[in-house]
């Protein structure tokens, strides 16, 4: 039986501490950075830039009774 040691720097660089990419932790290059990223992303330490929509607002789609709006209601 061949066993395949991880190879080293296959794919780059770690994009926490910038070693050499291992192929069982790819991207990163250990199991810790791999848990950083990780640690990182569930406490908010990244986020997606975008535009605010109108739910993130304040403004709902709901009236002020809890239901929600018509758009199509007849005005008689």
């Amino acid at each position: 039986m061949v066993r395949k040691e991880p190879q080293a720097g296959v794919g780059g660089r770690c994009p926490i501490c910038g070693a050499p990419t291992e192929v069982g932790f790819r991207p990163f290059c250990s199991k810790r950075c791999r848990d950083v990223d990780l640690a990182r992303w569930l406490g908010g330490g990244y986020a997606i830039a975008g535009n605010a929509t109108d739910e993130e607002d304040g403004d709902s789609p709901l009236t002020g009774d809890g239901r929600e709006s018509d758009s199509n209601e007849d005005d008689n």
